[in-house]
């Protein structure tokens, strides 16, 4: 079972971003993905006057990555940040543990300043155009 969850507890997302293989940053929030009841995966971020930026989006190192526990990590991200009233995110991070690939199926577009960014407003309530392919699992 894929469960997406909020990390509450700053000493949980230290160790989950160290199993990830990314720099954990006190000032940013976290979600969790787990599959199973194991870690498969975090996303860490922050919300500010100039909207959603999404830092780290990474699987659990040296285990197998579940494509689509990434996928509904950063769409869970990017609903909870539109839920709270901003309607822009980037992504501001590496993009390479989740792939280009991944974080433009999750619905960013690079845009002419090369940043990768997306519109949130009604981004979830006609979600069937937001649909960019959602990676399978191989």
């Amino acid at each position: 079972m894929l469960k997406v969850f909020a990390i509450q507890d700053k000493e949980q997302q230290r160790a989950l971003c160290a199993l990830c293989g990314v720099e954990y940053d006190v000032e940013l929030l976290a979600y969790e993905a787990e599959v199973d009841g194991a870690p498969a995966g975090i996303c860490q971020f922050k919300i500010g006057p100039d909207g959603g930026s999404l830092r780290h989006l990474a699987p659990v190192l040296n285990a197998p990555v579940d494509k689509q526990a990434l996928f509904v990590l950063g769409r869970g991200t990017l609903n909870f940040i539109d839920l709270c009233g901003i309607h822009y995110a980037r992504f501001d991070g590496d993009t390479e543990p989740a792939g280009e690939q991944m974080i433009h199926a999750i619905g960013f577009r690079r845009g002419e300043n090369g940043i990768w960014e997306v519109d949130l407003t009604d981004f979830f309530t006609a979600p069937c155009q937001h649909d960019h392919g959602m990676p399978e699992n191989h």
